[in-house]
């Protein structure tokens, strides 16, 4: 990646967030590594360096500003836009895969040798896989050091870390204190609310059109999984090692996040989920001045900047939004999958789906049997927790695996509908369908639109939400047509396709605005 040193000054001298996370400044005559908007004094010219990554700086010797924190800066833009083998590499990273897999698991999900991608990822970001990944390994440890009152070394291996001395070395070369003088340092760290539950602050730029967000995910919340209230959004997930629950309230200066771990060990992935559902990495000026460029938005971008993209935190669960929203309203699509969700906790309470669906005896929700005998169509007709869970409490939207073996009563759709999702779930469950924040768009389209009963604006929507691809447009999509139409743009798909090629590379973004003009 190539940094214009005069461009990279202007923006340290100008103390301009809007880099913040594009580049990372080092400090030769201090030793430290900061964000562009640093509200220290601007160093000399002679006595700075630019950096692409957090990890090319510390690779350099060099250490982290405890002033401005540049490791909880919002993440470079940059990655959610490319579709390329870093891109993608950099989206798994932050996913936590080099934690779980190694690097041999990274290079082996995008089909590269390791040689060949440390090659790649050094070129671009001055630093490796394992020195990216230790970037974040010691990132997450700041996190738990400063925000609970876990063990160090419970921390160390939380975090990702190898062995306690590992965890101690790597902290004091980052961070120059060891891991028990930054916890001695914290002002007013919050009170232990429960074991494995972390709270924290998730930067992003601004602005952010925090209401259009809310509106859009409260209007599809599937009840049992997800909800909105008094202004924060709370949701289940489902993470690497175990279930959690988090909580999301936009604030103007960052989004408040109360996490609910099963494991620890999550808190990367849970953070960097939270942060792609959220869009918390966008670039919101450059999106804005590219669609604010054309009249017909013109007005639309001036009274709501920073409209984002609501993505997803679970592949899977897109697909089946996307295959359930056919043809449907938002409202009757949130019924139908509100029902699949309450009917797989509740075959789950009774029993394990996957073993049905590998020849057990038959679920007795199959043979229509008694409601006081069937509790998972009981749950599928009306939307309860048949196991009699507290309402306050959150579940994860079903496995592959789960929706696969679920009866046909469940499935309140058209057959042909419902086979659908049920081939799709076989294929994710059987490891053919890559739904990963990494995965290649590219392919995952042409993969999906072979699959019968998928088409354009079915795998479309899929590679917007559930990918995050930002450049896709739904130009067949009949609330799009009417926003477009409402805005003095063409109704018709093929001339608004043609027209919406001005507002690339952000076209994922104009779709949104023309659901809300619709």
């Amino acid at each position: 990646m190539e940094l214009d040193f005069e461009r990279c000054y202007r923006a340290v001298d100008s103390r301009d967030q809007r880099f913040d996370g594009w580049f990372y400044t080092g400090v030769t005559s201090t030793g430290i590594y900061c964000r562009p908007s640093c509200p220290a004094t601007t160093p000399k010219r002679e006595n700075v360096r630019f950096f692409p990554s957090a990890a090319a700086a510390q690779r350099a010797g060099l250490r982290a500003c405890r002033r401005c924190r540049p490791d909880a800066a919002p993440g470079s833009p940059e990655w959610d836009v490319r579709a390329d083998v870093v891109g993608r590499a950099m989206r798994l990273i932050s996913d936590g895969v080099v934690d779980r897999d190694g690097v041999p698991g990274l290079a082996a999900r995008l089909g590269y040798t390791e040689r060949h991608l440390h090659r790649m990822l050094t070129a671009e970001l001055g630093a490796g896989p394992l020195a990216l990944a230790r970037a974040q390994r010691a990132q997450t440890a700041r996190i738990l050091v400063e925000t609970t009152d876990l063990g160090l070394a419970e921390i160390a291996f939380a975090a990702g870390f190898g062995s306690v001395r590992q965890f101690n070395d790597t902290i004091r070369e980052v961070y120059a204190a060891a891991p028990s003088q930054l916890r001695a340092g914290v002002r007013g760290r919050p009170a232990a609310n429960g074991a494995g539950t972390i709270s924290l602050r998730l930067a992003y730029r601004p602005p952010l059109h925090a209401g259009a967000l809310l509106d859009f995910l409260a209007l599809r919340a599937i009840p049992g999984v997800e909800e909105l209230r008094d202004g924060t959004y709370r949701r289940g997930l489902r993470l690497p090692h175990g279930p959690a629950e988090v909580a999301l309230t936009p604030l103007p200066e960052y989004v408040a996040a109360t996490l609910r771990l099963t494991d620890v060990r999550d808190l990367a992935p849970a953070v960097a989920r939270c942060r792609r559902l959220l869009d918390l990495d966008a670039d919101p000026e450059a999106i804005d001045a590219t669609l604010g460029a054309d009249p017909a938005l013109a007005e639309a971008v001036r009274k709501e900047p920073g409209v984002r993209v609501p993505r997803a935190v679970d592949g899977f669960e897109m697909v089946v939004r996307a295959i359930v929203g056919q043809q449907v309203s938002v409202a009757g699509a949130r019924t139908v999958l509100s029902r699949l969700a309450a009917a797989a906790r509740a075959a789950g309470d009774a029993g394990d789906p996957t073993a049905r669906a590998a020849g057990a005896p038959e679920d007795p929700t199959a043979r229509g049997t008694d409601d006081a005998e069937n509790p998972a169509a009981r749950a599928a007709r009306e939307g309860e927790d048949a196991a009699g869970a507290p309402a306050d409490r959150l579940g994860t939207f079903p496995t592959a695996a789960e929706v696969a073996a679920l009866p046909d009563a469940v499935f309140a759709m058209p057959v042909a509908r419902r086979e659908t999702i049920r081939t799709v779930a076989r294929h994710v469950a059987a490891g053919e369908l890559d739904l990963d924040p990494g995965g290649d768009r590219n392919e995952l389209v042409r993969r999906l639109t072979a699959l019968p009963g998928i088409g354009g604006w079915t795998a479309g929507y899929v590679a917007l939400r559930g990918l995050g691809d930002p450049d896709t447009f739904l130009s067949g999509d009949l609330a799009v047509r009417r926003g477009a139409t409402a805005l003095g743009l063409p109704g018709d798909p093929k001339a608004l396709e043609e027209h919406a090629t001005a507002w690339r590379p952000w076209r994922s973004y104009s779709v949104i605005r023309l659901w809300r003009a619709s």
